[in-house]
């Protein structure tokens, strides 16, 4: 198999592969959401942590004894920091809208980006499991609270109270930071009553799984999909996803139990997530409501506390942008929700050359420019000698074509004077293929790690390229892209195959459609790598052209 059939043989296998996974999910059944009235946890194994009581609807999948009735409506509590606009609804005293400032929406960038809002049901809600209350389904009430983040001040803080049953107490403080996603979401349990008490608190995201509209839906039906759903970490399991339609069919396999690690709902470019102090037992429960909202919570014991005394149970909430520098530093292993498909461990190190590119540079195109001459400059020797096999073959196409005519209707013999031919020349037929094949891991990294690195989100490069995510508004890179493939294809030797040879002259018009509707960096890639692509390919093919033997000429 030569060259061009390989590449022939991938494009036609990946094309036909993808279209199958996009039928697969447009046309599959669709699950029928399980219908739960109440979640009972199972109690740990561990001695580290104490049994935790039946969760009497803390998902508020039905009523909850003690709690708001449904013709209750709360007040809208509004905040600002230097990052977010975050909204409250004292019914639950829960976090419902939360605006990110330094991020716009992908189809208008006039409007700052929502993370959590209604439109999908995205909330972070928290309370006392039980019947004994509050949870996020309880009328509370605004205790303190400032509406912006005065200057000179690191810290802003939202308070909200209400009372449980037999003396319990709760109040609920949210705390914001400056220059940080990070908002720490504490329950500080009072017990007033005359009776030690044994409270669990759950936190929890409510999600109903839809997908926001992306800029890059066509290159995602081709299978360049994030991943969308909920996640969960353990130092015991790692890292693990927790797909929606597993969900669905109760078959989510996840750690149930853990003394560390988070839980988070993932989405392409942003995540929220509650991250549990280390050292403390907490379990985890992923389900779908009979409403049809999915549900990811964590559970903690808060210890038992004695009359007139209380306790605190405190768990950071991380919403924002999956910024490397940012995740590693909220937990271990938050880094990992940044998606980049099955070749992550090749995919980190080109992000974090990328990343020294611009800051060399100041601009996400130079520095994608950079990071692709880089990867040409390592692979030079393998391109050079799949170029050195093309040109040699090229060289011996005419002799080749005398062999397919002289033997047309004898293979076997044809086969066999054109190993006698390669053996003459020295020439291994597959010498092409393998250089290309070595790089093919590199490249598809790359393309994830250019697909999912929200750096290059609302990125520019250069005049009419104001977003390296987004499509290239005239189409300039996918058709100088184009031109770029055609020359390759004039460079490379003509199929002795007349029907082999036609279908390799329309093989750019082809394959470059795709890139019509990939990301403007990704084009800028592929454009760039295909110029140097083919400066190399001609200078090489200069030096067979002019150490050409007379044999080969005629």
């Amino acid at each position: 198999m030569d060259t061009q059939r390989l590449i022939l043989f991938f494009i036609f296998g990946f094309s036909v592969l993808m279209l199958w996974d996009a039928w697969e999910k447009e046309h599959r059944p669709k699950p029928v959401a399980p219908v739960s009235s109440s979640v009972v946890v199972p109690s740990p194994a561990s001695p580290a942590a104490p049994p935790v009581k039946p969760v009497a609807q803390a998902a508020g999948a039905g009523a909850i004894p003690g709690a708001a009735t449904a013709a209750a409506k709360g007040e809208t509590v509004v905040v600002r920091t230097d990052l977010v606009v975050a909204e409250f609804d004292t019914l639950g005293a829960t976090l419902k809208h939360l605006e990110l400032l330094k991020h716009k929406e992908a189809d208008d960038s006039t409007k700052n980006l929502v993370l959590l809002g209604p439109e999908y049901h995205y909330e972070a809600q928290s309370g006392l499991t039980g019947d004994g209350g509050p949870n996020h389904r309880t009328l509370w009430q605004l205790q303190t609270g400032e509406s912006s983040l005065a200057a000179g001040k690191d810290t802003l803080e939202v308070r909200f109270s209400s009372p449980g049953k037999d003396g319990v107490v709760v109040t609920k403080t949210y705390r914001f930071r400056r220059d940080s996603y990070v908002i720490e979401v504490a329950l500080e349990i009072r017990n007033e009553g005359t009776q030690a008490v044994t409270p669990y608190a759950y936190f929890q995201l409510t999600h109903d799984g839809k997908s926001a509209a992306s800029s890059n839906s066509v290159a995602q039906t081709f299978g360049a999909q994030s991943f969308h759903g909920f996640a969960v970490y353990s130092e015991e399991k790692k890292f693990q996803k927790v797909k929606l339609d597993e969900i669905d069919k109760d078959k989510a396999d996840y750690v149930k139990r853990a003394s560390d690690g988070w839980f988070a709902f993932v989405q392409h470019y942003f995540v929220a997530g509650f991250l549990p102090a280390a050292k403390q037992a907490r379990e985890y429960v992923m389900e779908k409501r009979a409403d049809g909202i999915y549900v990811g919570r964590t559970l903690i014991g808060a210890g038992t506390i004695a009359p007139g005394a209380s306790a605190t149970v405190s768990v950071p909430l991380y919403a924002g942008p999956q910024e490397r520098n940012r995740l590693e530093a909220v937990a271990p292993g938050f880094d990992l929700v940044v998606d980049y498909g099955w070749l992550t461990v090749i995919a980190w190190p080109l992000f974090w050359l990328l990343e020294k590119f611009h800051s060399l540079s100041g601009n996400w195109g130079v520095a994608i420019i950079l990071l692709t001459i880089m990867i040409k400059a390592v692979f030079f020797p393998l391109s050079a000698a799949s170029y050195k096999s093309m040109a040699k073959m090229k060289l011996i196409t005419p002799r080749m074509q005398k062999i397919r005519e002289t033997y047309e209707h004898d293979r076997q013999k044809m086969n066999q004077a054109m190993m006698e031919l390669y053996k003459t020349e020295k020439i291994n037929p597959l010498g092409g293929c393998f250089p290309i094949l070595v790089q093919i891991p590199v490249f598809i990294a790359l393309y994830w790690v250019l697909l999912a690195a929200i750096e290059l989100r609302h990125a520019p490069f250069v005049l009419w390229i104001h977003d390296l995510s987004a499509l290239d508004p005239y189409y300039v890179l996918p058709v100088l892209m184009t031109l770029t493939m055609i020359v390759q294809t004039r460079l490379n030797p003509v199929p002795p195959d007349p029907v082999q040879a036609k279908v390799m002259q329309f093989m750019p018009f082809i394959f470059s459609i795709f890139f019509f509707f990939f990301p403007a960096g990704l084009v800028l890639y592929w454009l760039v790598n295909n110029i140097l692509s083919i400066v190399q390919q001609w200078q090489i093919q200069r030096m067979f052209d002019r150490g050409k033997p007379a044999h080969a000429k005629r």
